[in-house]
């Protein structure tokens, strides 16, 4: 059963936006603190932003400065992360997942960002 599935992706010019979804298929989805993690060409994944299950706290890489909007709807079971300015170093795969990671990856979501 696929649990978690990323969309949103794309090719964006520096300076541009992206708002990227994840649809999570995960019983305890409404208690879980769910991230958003990335990783680049030949580069380990990395921490983005992490929400927790309320939405009340959010958490972010500190290389963001202030560029990305971690969200959440539990209603629909789904996980935002809305992205600002972008710099061709936000160039990477995208994932969600709970954080820690405790749920097989998807397929993650391509954003590549031209200069």
């Amino acid at each position: 059963q696929v649990q978690l599935v990323e969309s949103g992706g794309g090719l964006v010019q520096a300076g541009g936006s992206l708002r990227l979804s994840c649809a999570a298929s995960i019983r305890s989805f409404s208690s879980a603190t769910m991230g958003w993690f990335r990783q680049a060409p030949g580069k380990e994944r990395e921490f983005v932003a992490h929400i927790s299950w309320s939405g009340g706290v959010t958490r972010y890489a500190d290389s963001l400065k202030g560029r990305f909007t971690i969200s959440r709807d539990n209603a629909k079971n789904m996980v935002y992360l809305q992205m600002d300015s972008l710099t061709p170093e936000d160039t990477a795969l995208y994932y969600c997942n709970t954080n820690p990671p405790s749920r097989p990856w998807g397929q993650g979501t391509q954003v590549t960002v031209s200069s």
